[in-house]
């Protein structure tokens, strides 16, 4: 009988329906808000902001070389530009950009801002005696003597551009001054005279080193000047 109770009551259970109500679990209480403190009524009860400082920016440039705490001492000195090595004084080099790219220069010397002095000369390719970014050139292994060219005085003040004095013009002298064109000084004339003879007198009769000058460099179809030899 006891077993036949308990099988009995087994079955009772398996046939007891499945969404049966549950013994309802106690309850969980929410717990208390506590409200958040009010502001002061009064302005007094703040406590004091410090004072925002305000600095110049004349106040923020610190030099180098002064003695504030935590700046270095070290003082920093401009880098003599250096020239490429496929470059040196009577080099002919191909300039690559503005309005004499693909013409071929003779290289006469660095100036201190590391620009090149370069010409043409004049005569024979019409490039004049200027300055160029060594950047924007390719050196190749062709050289003229240039030991006897004095470039000495030839600086980057020379190449420096007059500023001219500004004054209020109307419409007529406006349209009058625009017309004007830049035109080239007595002293830089005689200046690219005394270097075209110079060179000219050391290519002398190399009508090969001539046409080699006035020739324009360019690249066709299938040329790649990284794989060249200059």
């Amino acid at each position: 009988r006891r077993v036949h109770g308990e099988c009995y009551s087994l079955r009772n259970d398996r046939m007891a329906p499945k969404n049966a109500t549950k013994a309802a679990s106690p309850a969980k209480t929410a717990a208390p808000k506590v409200a958040a403190p009010k502001a002061a009524a009064k302005a007094g009860s703040k406590a004091p902001k410090a004072a925002k400082k305000v600095i110049k920016t004349a106040e923020k440039r610190v030099k180098l070389t002064s003695s504030a705490k935590g700046v270095s001492q070290r003082k920093l000195t401009a880098k003599a530009p250096t020239m490429k090595k496929s470059l040196s004084a009577g080099s002919v080099a191909i300039i690559l950009s503005g309005h004499y790219r693909g013409r071929r220069v003779v290289v006469l010397k660095q100036l201190e801002s590391g620009m090149l002095l370069v010409t043409g000369p004049y005569k024979v390719n019409g490039v004049p005696l200027r300055r160029v970014n060594q950047r924007y050139v390719i050196g190749t292994a062709t050289k003229v003597d240039v030991s006897k060219v004095d470039v000495s005085k030839y600086t980057d003040k020379f190449f420096a551009r007059e500023k001219a004095a500004k004054t209020k013009k109307d419409e007529g002298a406006f349209f009058a001054t625009a017309s004007k064109k830049n035109e080239t000084s007595a002293e830089r004339k005689e200046a690219q005279k005394a270097v075209d003879t110079a060179i000219l007198a050391a290519i002398g009769k190399n009508d090969m080193m001539k046409k080699y000058l006035g020739a324009r460099f360019s690249l066709t179809h299938g040329q790649f000047p990284h794989a060249m030899k200059f």
